[in-house]
């Protein structure tokens, strides 16, 4: 189950923006068609309150044209294509950033031109072009210049290079960088440079054909990336219309945030494809991670100006109600498979390096409790160690019922643990008479002198039996504080410190099926 935080608690400094990765359909070396194919679905990306959209690598001429990208009608009609899209979308709210071949001089580079309301702010250079197998681009490209070059195109004055960080004025957290294809695939790819120098949202044009396994491939590729940069990272890929005669081209667009997948096409389904990324957590994990370094050589930046406002009330953004549990019945086995081998292990390596051979632990019958029993079990298992060296104390209060009480007797027994019954009536009453409070009153002393008591017996048997008090107390617990001082939150090693409340029956369940 998941829900959509409501509108009023979804502010704009929140930092949510909308980004798309876009798969046209087009027709190899008609720009005209595939100019207007881009212009339609950068209208429908307005409509859907995208933020930023992204399309592939060379979308506007196709990225399979061979050698016509040596001629000249080509490349002029490319620019020209890209000019027009430029007066049409002067009005339209929305960063779109669209594959164009640029010829300078005898130089031909592989670009994604930047635009945003009629402004060309840059055109980023592929700087790593791929050579082997299938790909031939060095025969037409050259690689991204050391420095942004000044040029005209489409009518504009703007950059070409690579490694310029496009950042928004008014979106502080915006700050955009932007590597083509293979930029993305090489050991050091130009978007660590970029997110080092502060870019947060990190685009990547590409036209990367399809093989059995390469989609799998692509999709961890950009999922890694999103997390070692802390960043979101949106993948638009060349999809239908490009040529068939050497290679087949699916359209796997992807969207990546800090190492969650928040957008997979499926195969050739072109489209538009969006997504709601949260960009002032994405700062926040940069922050909080100590070996982040940011780059120590200032990127060029083109800052830029445009009047978008996320549409508060639309938030795609779906955070699930139980973040630690797993919706996927295999996923959620595998993680509580690897939880309790950790809670066990942790126990185990305790117990070893201390040499103690004994635990003592409160059940009342409970999950945590029977939790934590079933941890030392398992640990105890783990070293050999006989199960009679569990020590497991029943101590019934005065809201103990029948039922919880026999539900500890009989887990108990179940396991082969030594089980003891120790009643705190009669040691909580004279407490009750020594500091002057009525039992009718029930309020936190009466509940609380009831744990504090119960911790002191558990404490004294180890003392006793050379023990180890085991506590059963979990994270939800011990965030909320909902736990006494000087009672249950204490212990000698707490196996459920890390487990939150919404994952405990899931562990207790996955305990008792794979143990028996």
């Amino acid at each position: 189950m998941s829900e959509l935080p409501k509108a009023d608690q979804c502010k704009p400094s929140d930092g949510f923006f909308r980004v798309a990765a876009v798969t046209p359909v087009i027709r190899v070396a008609d720009c005209k068609t595939n100019g207007q194919a881009v212009l339609e679905l950068v209208r429908k990306c307005v409509e859907e309150n995208v933020g930023a959209a992204l399309f592939p690598e060379l979308c506007l001429t196709g990225y399979t044209c061979g050698d016509l990208f040596h001629d000249r009608t080509l490349l002029k009609g490319a620019e020209e294509e890209l000019e027009w899209l430029l007066k049409e979308t002067a009005g339209l709210s929305l960063v779109f950033i669209v594959g164009v071949p640029v010829s300078l001089g005898a130089s031909l580079y592989n670009c994604a031109a930047v635009c945003c309301e009629g402004r060309l702010l840059g055109l980023t250079a592929k700087r790593f072009l791929p050579n082997y197998s299938e790909f031939y681009e060095q025969r037409w490209f050259t690689p991204a210049p050391e420095q942004p070059l000044s040029v005209t195109f489409a009518g504009q004055q703007t950059l070409l290079g690579s490694g310029m960080i496009y950042a928004c004025k008014e979106i502080p957290e915006l700050k955009i960088g932007v590597e083509l294809c293979e930029d993305l695939w090489v050991p050091v790819p130009p978007s660590i440079a970029m997110a080092q120098a502060g870019a947060t949202l990190l685009k990547n044009a590409s036209a990367s054909d399809e093989v059995i396994g390469k989609a799998e491939y692509r999709k961890d590729l950009v999922k890694g990336q999103s997390a070692r940069l802390y960043c979101t990272y949106v993948y638009a890929n060349a999809g239908e219309g490009e040529s068939t005669t050497d290679m087949v081209f699916a359209g796997h667009d992807l969207i990546a945030e800090n190492g969650s997948v928040l957008v997979s096409s499926k195969l050739f389904e072109p489209g538009i494809f969006t997504a709601d990324t949260d960009l002032e957590r994405l700062l926040q994990e940069r922050r909080r991670a100590t070996t982040w370094l940011d780059s120590l050589r200032p990127a060029v930046t083109v800052p830029f100006s445009f009047s978008y406002t996320f549409d508060r009330s639309g938030l795609q953004r779906r955070f699930p109600r139980t973040p630690f549990v797993p919706e996927n019945t295999s996923d959620l086995a595998d993680r509580c498979d690897r939880i309790f081998a950790l809670q066990a292990n942790g126990l185990k390596t305790r117990l070893k390096h201390t040499g103690i051979r004994r635990a003592v632990v409160g059940i009342s019958g409970g999950l945590d409790s029977t939790l934590a029993l079933l941890v030392i079990v398992r640990a105890f298992d783990l070293l050999g160690l006989p199960h009679s060296g569990i020590y497991a104390i029943s101590m019934p209060g005065f809201g103990t019922t029948s039922r919880t009480k026999n539900n500890a007797e009989g887990l108990s027994r179940a396991l082969g643990v030594t089980f003891r019954e120790i009643s705190i009536h009669a040691a909580v009453s004279q407490h009750f008479s020594d500091i002057g409070h009525e039992e009718s009153v029930q309020d936190i002393t009466y509940e609380n002198s009831q744990a504090r008591e119960r911790t002191q017996i558990l404490m004294d048997i180890a003392n006793q039996e050379g023990g180890l008090v085991v506590g059963t107390g979990d994270l939800s617990e011990l965030a909320l504080g909902w736990a006494t001082y000087n009672g249950d939150h204490m212990s000698m090693y707490g196996v459920n410190a890390s487990i939150p409340k919404t994952l405990v029956r899931h562990l207790v369940r996955y305990a008792a099926q794979a143990f028996g």
